[in-house]
């Protein structure tokens, strides 16, 4: 869990500076594997609806900075639901 949080701390730092394999480790640590990962896509499944969604892309070797903004957004609204006590925690997948 240390290496997820230092990678989450870069993220926050420098969105434009992520490698797409690190992006991938936090959402699968977060979301579990993907639902679809075909080519240089992979698509997580969130337990809402809509937006924000996680579905992040590899463009050589680097995560794109608004999917890395989308991945943030989606892991605040975890915490959210977790505060609130919804059925969603921000545990990682096990």
């Amino acid at each position: 869990m240390a290496e997820i949080a230092k990678i989450l701390d870069r993220m926050r730092a420098s969105p434009a500076q992520v490698r797409f394999a690190d992006l991938h480790k936090v959402c699968v640590a977060y979301f579990g594997e993907p639902r679809q990962s075909a080519s240089s896509h992979a698509v997580f499944k969130t337990p809402w609806p809509g937006d924000p969604r996680v579905n992040i892309q590899n463009a050589r070797g680097k995560a794109k900075p608004y999917q890395v903004r989308q991945v943030l957004l989606a892991l605040e609204r975890l915490r959210e639901q977790d505060r609130t006590g919804g059925t969603d925690t921000m545990e990682k997948k096990q």
